[in-house]
């Protein structure tokens, strides 16, 4: 069982997992292999050298530089891949979950309530070998960081999509309070205040009745919470196609000016 494992609440599904792409493991000991070719180069060179006088010293230094090399590098490169292999990205029905650490574990989630876009990018190399970074925009200031090179990042956000969108209609089903509307519907008390007032009709001679001044109506004030949900539905809809960037963002700023 894998360290995500054993963060898994009650009621806590697992709905897919993954790593980064093992080109990291490369990017991440480039320094250990440059250091195994210096080390090669530098037995290279004291090998045919003389071992006595200064030419021997040269050589004894040599082989030094060549036995720190070799043996650093090494270890570089097996620490790299021990972070390669306790690092996962695992996604639930809740969360996003990202976990790293070899000695001391770190783990760092995201509710899928929360996050509010996911922006991804892949490189030329990236698209061929099917890697890339995808970052998770939430609406707290601490959250998953950017995944870098992660495997199958096109997979893994359409799967993250799709499990927000399960969690909202969860959370509706269960009594869930909705989004705030897009647009502010006419408030009922202002559409009544236009109409005549209640009572009897008033007789023949009778003074007519003065018309009440509508109350002056201000945009009522919306939860914080519920403009979060809101942007995250609406960030859904925008990368399913259904609204453009800048139906996106014209709502967003109409949301925020709420507060």
């Amino acid at each position: 069982m894998s360290y995500a494992d054993g963060l898994m609440s009650t009621g806590e599904q697992i709905e897919y997992r993954t790593k980064q792409h093992p080109a990291i493991f490369i990017y991440g000991a480039r320094y250990a292999i440059l250091a195994v070719v210096l080390a090669l180069l530098s037995l290279w060179l004291g090998s045919g050298m003389d071992p006595s006088g200064l030419s021997g010293t040269i050589k004894t230094l040599l082989g030094w530089v060549t036995l720190i090399l070799f043996v650093g590098g090494i270890a570089v490169a097996i620490w790299t891949g021990l972070r390669y292999v306790n690092q996962e990205y695992v996604l639930t029905n809740r969360r996003v979950i990202q976990v790293e650490g070899v000695l001391n574990r770190n783990s760092t989630d995201s509710s899928l309530e929360k996050i509010n876009d996911a922006v991804l990018k892949q490189s030329f190399f990236g698209r061929m070998l099917d890697y890339g970074d995808l970052t998770v925009l939430t609406a707290s200031e601490s959250g998953i960081d950017a995944m870098k090179m992660l495997r199958s990042p096109i997979v893994f956000k359409k799967k993250m999509l799709d499990a927000k969108h399960n969690f909202e209609v969860g959370m509706e089903r269960e009594g869930w309070a909705p989004s705030p509307p897009i647009r502010d519907a006419v408030p009922v008390a202002a559409a009544a205040a236009g109409s005549a007032p209640a009572g009897p009709t008033a007789g023949p001679g009778a003074p007519a009745p003065t018309p009440a001044s509508a109350p002056a109506t201000t945009p009522p004030k919306t939860n914080p919470d519920e403009v979060t949900r809101t942007l995250a539905s609406l960030a859904d809809l925008r990368d399913r196609g259904a609204i453009t960037p800048e139906e996106y963002e014209a709502k967003k700023a109409d949301l925020l000016s709420r507060l």
